[in-house]
């Protein structure tokens, strides 16, 4: 009986912070869904013409806060109409469903701007280096080779309106948040805090690598582990952009579907988890 009460208890308290985010979320959704929907394609043809600085843009657009560029960036890059700084700087970039949820948290809110100029300043380092690198070693890369005909096909998304999809996407969410909320609050209850911040190397220097490494599993649970982690105190700033920078939502699952060269992609993970490690490291170091 003493089990089941304890249950009831962390079931309704995940409700009821999870509750206080949702008119936050849907009004998030609302305007991330306009951008999306009248947007991308222009998004995606401006970054095209940004040649040698299309890291740069690739920065600025992966920060709205929505993993559908990651995806269309995957498709660009495999068709070699993007560079791979370009692929890395949006992959960096993307913060999938942390902005949101950050925001939809009065107490954090005061984060994302610290969140978003920090992974804005290492998508665009890392994207103008990589690039400047494959540049002097006299490889022209992936922009050599010959576009593909078709690279993104029809997900559906314009059948429907802004209002339809942005409902969806915040009930998704909402329910994903109440499930994640549950999960966690039962791990620190059966683990104890301080046995959870041994696992999670609360305080270590190391503890952006743990983080990274969770970031790379393809889908937006992590972004929101990750954010909820950071919120509750376990993961450092650094921990949390090192993780959030290596989370490129789908897109890496796009890329690993759409690019024919096993070696390549994983070396692009390769190369984004030491970007993100890295970074949280040297974030720690000075925060």
């Amino acid at each position: 009986m003493e089990f089941l009460d304890k249950v009831l208890d962390i079931a309704l308290d995940a409700l009821i912070d999870t509750a206080k985010m949702l008119p936050f979320l849907f009004a998030v959704y609302i305007l991330i869904e306009a951008l999306e929907h009248k947007a991308s394609d222009r998004f995606s043809r401006a970054l095209r013409k940004l040649g040698p600085f299309g890291s740069v843009g690739g920065a600025i657009l992966g920060c709205v806060p929505q993993c559908g560029f990651s995806v269309a960036v995957s498709n660009l890059y495999s068709g070699r109409l993007v560079s791979l700084g370009t692929l890395i700087a949006v992959y960096v970039a993307t913060s999938d469903e942390a902005i949101p949820i950050l925001l939809s948290n009065p107490q954090s809110a005061s984060s994302v701007l610290s969140l978003i100029a920090a992974k804005l300043v290492i998508a665009v380092v890392a994207g103008l280096l990589i690039d400047g690198v494959i540049k002097l070693a006299h490889r022209k890369g992936n922009l050599s080779e010959k576009p593909y005909a078709d690279l993104c096909e029809n997900c559906g998304c314009e059948e429907h309106g802004i209002l339809y999809s942005a409902i969806k996407h915040t009930v998704q969410i909402f329910l994903f948040l109440l499930v994640v909320s549950f999960l966690l609050g039962a791990g620190i209850e059966l683990l104890g805090e301080e046995r959870l911040n041994r696992v999670l190397m609360t305080d270590s220097v190391f503890q952006p690598m743990i983080a990274a490494l969770i970031g790379l599993i393809p889908n937006c649970a992590p972004s929101v582990i990750l954010t909820n982690l950071y919120m509750n105190g376990s993961l450092s700033f650094g921990s949390v952009v090192a993780g959030l920078s290596t989370g490129a939502g789908l897109g890496l699952v796009v890329l690993y579907r759409t690019n024919k060269r096993l070696r390549d992609n994983i070396a692009i993970t390769a190369v984004l988890y030491l970007i993100g490690a890295a970074s949280g490291m040297i974030i720690n170091l000075f925060m």
